[in-house]
């Protein structure tokens, strides 16, 4: 079980272990660049390839499109009462209690522990935890939503692309696939080295109350993830991938939106630092009970 876990967790933590020093070493780096190669090209170009070269069942894709929204439901309402039994700002830490790092984090590890298909719906996941963000998520941070900046969004395309090549069983030119599976093989890579780049350039304040908070995402997470999966009666990759991808930390994401609409960026920094620390211990004792010895 140790070597298993040891290689599906080594390569991201080492990934993300090379962007944190070549931070901490001085050496220059664009991380808006990386971020907008990441989330207008390269995810976009790897939603449409996974969509359509992998074997998906539509139901598998319909039940994901339920049972995520539901979990954010969930998050929101648990995240909202902890809050204000704690005195703080909704405005300011609901959104990193409510959104986990299904990108950075939750796509390689769903990748290493459970291959292709694993890759895939976490692909799904991802898609629509962007969506989120970038509406409900949005109208958290500022009071209003942007439906110009989703509209403005390439994932958004690349799902609404590759259901339709789904559902119509069309053939996809094999130079289209060839070239988004290359563009696409960029992401994930990206993804984890920026994460790095992130946890080197964050700041902890309030240890207590940012370690409380991180906990209550980890530890709702799971038990929402496992509740979930247990209602819908999933089985298999997809049960694990649910599970994981609700139990991962606060997304890089919300501390960028808590610094662009002025909410307590520091103290959304030091919640995304130190759930994603408690991460690091928190991941393998979840994929040891999820996979089979």
């Amino acid at each position: 079980m140790f070597e298993q876990l040891f290689a599906i967790l080594a390569p991201v933590y080492l990934s993300i272990g090379v962007g944190f020093l070549w931070r901490r070493i001085g050496r220059p780096i664009d991380n808006q660049l990386i971020a907008d190669l990441c989330m207008n090209l390269g995810a976009p170009c790897l939603v449409f390839s996974s969509l359509v070269a992998l074997d998906v069942e539509l139901s598998a894709l319909a039940r994901l499109a339920v049972i995520i929204p539901v979990a954010f439901v969930i998050f929101a309402l648990v995240g909202f009462a902890g809050l204000r039994l704690s005195g703080l700002a909704p405005r300011s830490y609901l959104a990193p209690l409510i959104f986990p790092n299904t990108g950075n984090l939750g796509l390689p590890i769903c990748l290493f522990a459970f291959g292709s298909e694993g890759l895939l719906y976490a692909i799904v996941i991802f898609a629509i935890t962007s969506v989120v963000q970038f509406t409900v998520g949005q109208w958290i941070w500022s009071g209003k939503i942007s439906f110009r900046q989703l509209a403005r969004t390439p994932l958004v395309y690349a799902v609404f692309a590759g259901l339709m090549v789904i559902v119509t069983d069309a053939e996809v030119p094999a130079w289209l696939l060839r070239t988004t599976q290359s563009l696409g093989g960029i992401t994930i890579p990206l993804m984890q080295f920026t994460l790095g780049v992130s946890l080197a350039t964050l700041k902890v304040k309030r240890l207590p109350r940012s370690f409380a908070l991180g906990g209550l995402r980890l530890g709702m997470g799971f038990a929402v993830g496992v509740g979930l999966a247990s209602a819908f009666e999933l089985t298999g990759v997809i049960r694990g991938v649910v599970i994981l991808d609700c139990a991962m930390p606060a997304a890089v994401i919300n501390y960028l939106f808590a610094e662009k609409f002025n909410r307590d960026p520091d103290e959304v920094a030091g919640v995304v630092v130190a759930s994603t620390t408690m991460s690091l211990v928190a991941l393998p004792l979840i994929l040891a009970w999820l996979l089979p010895s």
